[in-house]
């Protein structure tokens, strides 16, 4: 954890310093003042900052922090300091719902960015909508989320001030079936989830793609995450003749079974997606993880020369915790919220107009910049116009980088 905490701006706005005036707050010449007397922003942010998944919530969390003081350095959006309230879902819908309650009743805030989980995202979705107070996701990838419960037959939008700037499991999941079919030469495959949102819903779009290009699914099973006994699930796909297992869910779990499996004498690669992509898979999975594989969203950071900026202030900002899987793209939803809110209050003569909620999600639809990841825009639904994605595989004890490119239907 970073030496100042981020959740203590909240009792910094109640302490009175801060008057709220609008939807935002007026800054009276405090410490974050850069204007000399301007309005204070809150910019929120939902991750599960403890817990099994917090290597890649408290990720998600700094890259917020940096994005929000990147604006401040640069007084971005003249008259307007942002802050950031960071709270923690412990990737429990319920415990998502609640933070949602909890920005909508805080006037200052006017953008969340945020969940990690897509389970949590359904969640959220309808109390901060209700409030006209937009979400912008670094990292849901279920479908239902921005195209509705029929999707694959009939899209709707469900939510106006729902967003994200990460690709989604209908391109995610055949992506990767494409990848281990045509080019890991990989025809048999026991598939298994963990029976949530993202890891049923991804593992049923990796089926239809590899059944469609002529693979064989050898076994199905439902994985208990709250578990970490594997063995039976494990005996089953030895005994089942596949070549590869694909795994829908994330990597607490993925990392035991795949080792366990390999255990049972099933030498055989684990291949997942985004939620399996952090160095703590390999280290549940442990040596024998080496030629597993993992699909994520977009171009490796490290490789984007529009990251290099981002990856040089995080490093020089000092954070614990590595940026991890969504770094850039936490980075750039809450850019994109700054963009909205900039936007917004140049068009109100230079402050905040009372509707400021609904005038900054109304105005998310439009917004456009070149981002840490890419060109950051969003379509019809509310989902990013950057369809990239990259396979990964364990190479040395690391996730290594083997492809990029976009599904092709």
């Amino acid at each position: 954890m970073r030496q100042r905490s981020l959740i203590a701006i909240t009792a910094a706005l109640a302490a009175g310093a801060l008057t709220l005036t609008a939807c935002g707050s007026r800054d009276e010449g405090g410490s974050g003042d850069s204007s000399g007397g301007g309005t204070t922003v809150v910019i929120g942010v939902d991750a599960p900052l403890t817990g099994d998944l917090s290597a890649l919530g408290l990720g998600i969390k700094n890259s917020v922090d940096l994005a929000a003081k990147t604006a401040n350095k640069d007084k971005y959006v003249e008259g307007v300091t942002f802050k950031v309230e960071a709270l923690d879902d412990q990737a429990q819908p319920s415990s998502g719902q609640q933070n949602a309650s909890t920005f909508v009743s805080k006037d200052e805030v006017l953008g969340v960015v945020g969940p990690l989980n897509s389970s949590v995202g359904e969640s959220m979705q309808k109390v901060l909508d209700d409030a006209k107070l937009v979400q912008v996701s670094p990292a849901n990838t279920g479908p239902g989320l921005t195209q509705g419960a029929d999707w694959q037959t009939k899209k709707v939008r469900p939510y106006k001030a729902y967003f994200r700037t990460a690709t989604t499991d209908a391109i995610q999941g055949p992506f990767a079936a494409q990848y281990v079919y045509n080019d890991a030469k990989k025809k048999k495959v026991f598939v298994i989830d963990d029976k949530k949102t993202y890891g049923a819903g991804l593992a049923a779009t990796f089926t239809d793609e590899f059944k469609k290009l002529g693979g064989k699914i050898v076994g199905t099973e439902h994985i208990d995450p709250d578990t970490k006994d594997f063995s039976t699930v494990a005996t089953k796909v030895k005994n089942s003749g596949a070549d590869v297992v694909y795994y829908g869910g994330e990597y607490p779990q993925a990392g035991p079974l795949g080792k366990q499996i390999k255990a049972a004498g099933a030498k055989i690669p684990l291949v997942g997606g985004d939620g399996i992509y952090d160095p703590t898979f390999i280290q549940l999975a442990g040596k024998d993880s080496t030629g597993d594989l993992a699909t994520s969203v977009g171009a490796p950071v490290e490789d984007l020369p529009s990251a290099k900026e981002f990856v040089a202030k995080y490093k020089e900002a000092g954070y614990k915790e590595a940026y991890g899987a969504y770094g850039g793209y936490s980075y750039d939803s809450a850019w994109a919220i700054i963009e909205a809110v900039k936007k917004v209050v140049e068009d109100n003569d230079g402050k905040l107009p009372d509707d400021a909620r609904a005038k900054v999600t109304e105005t998310m639809q439009n917004v456009s910049f070149d981002g840490v990841t890419g060109k950051v825009s969003f379509d019809e639904f509310g989902d990013t116009t950057n369809k990239q994605l990259t396979v990964y595989s364990v190479e040395g004890g690391e996730w290594k980088p083997v492809k990029s490119g976009t599904y092709t239907g």
